[in-house]
Parts: structure tokens; sequence; C-alpha cells
């Protein structure tokens, strides 16, 4: 077990940074809600050209999305990463599977960026810019694909070590 582990331990790693991400954003709203909110508030205030009624409503949902996606992802890639550990996939594709469904943990912060960054530039653009993108694209596409070699594996024996 502890060899199976380590094989996928790079991935379980960025899972459980995600999952930290998640329940530390939970944490902060709890403690530090009205501070959250003040900093978009105080940013459509500075930058009104880019922004209408709906800036505040949509901007304080990207935070949310932000917190409901990293714990979210971050619970089943969980249990991705332990069928990925007891498939029959190679090592070397077991370390690359739980490493592309770690990255799945980017996703969140695509919505996280968009909270950081639409105060100040509005939220269609926030939405829009390359940190954003490159974060969701990342994300979903390394969560896709290690979803995809695991799949391969265990619906048609693709991709496993010799001698099974």
């Amino acid at each position: 077990m502890k060899n199976e582990l380590t094989t996928v331990k790079a991935g379980l790693f960025l899972v459980m940074l995600t999952l930290l991400f998640g329940i530390g954003l939970g944490a902060g709203f709890g403690i530090a809600e009205d501070s959250v909110k003040s900093y978009i508030s105080d940013g459509i205030k500075a930058n009104p050209d880019v922004h209408n009624k709906k800036s505040f409503s949509k901007i304080w949902r990207y935070a949310q999305r932000s917190h409901f996606h990293a714990t979210g992802i971050a619970a089943f890639s969980i249990g991705l990463i332990l069928l990925i550990m007891a498939s029959s996939l190679t090592r070397k594709l077991k370390s690359l599977s739980s490493l592309l469904v770690g990255l799945g943990g980017l996703y969140p912060l695509s919505w996280f960026a968009m909270y950081l960054l639409a105060p100040s530039i509005g939220y269609r653009a926030a939405h829009q810019h390359f940190m954003t993108e490159l974060f969701t694209y990342v994300g979903v596409l390394g969560l896709l694909l290690g979803i995809l070699i695991l799949c391969a594996n265990l619906f048609f024996d693709l991709f496993q070590e010799k001698g099974n």
C-alpha cells in the first residue's frame, strides 16, 4: 500500500491543497465575510465604468463558486486517486493520471481569479482574462485526461502493468 501511495503522492498532494483551499475559503467567509464583500464593493466604487447593477452579486458568486468547486472537486478526486491506486495501470501512468487529476484543482482557482480581478476590470473581463482561462483549461483538461486514462484501464484493460 505504501508503494502505491508513493506512486500517486504528487497528485494526492495537489488534491489535498485543493481541499485545504476550499475549506480555507469557507472558514474565511465565516470569519470575515464582511471583508470579502467590502473588497468587492470598494472595487466597484473605484471602477464604476466597468460595472452594472449585477456586478456585486456576480463577483460574490465567483468567490462562492471557488469554495464550492474546490471542496467538491477535491472530494471526488480523492476517490479517483484511490481508484488509480487500485487499478492495473503501469506505475508511470498511475503517477501521470493522479497528477492530471490533481491539476483539476486549478479549475476552482479560475473562479477565485475572477473574484480577485472583477472589482477592478469588471466581471465580464475577469471571466475572459488570460489567468482565468489558463486555470480553467489546464484544470478541466487535466482532470478529464486523468479520468480518461483511468477509464481506459478500468473498462478496456488498456495501459496495464505486464503480467495483469
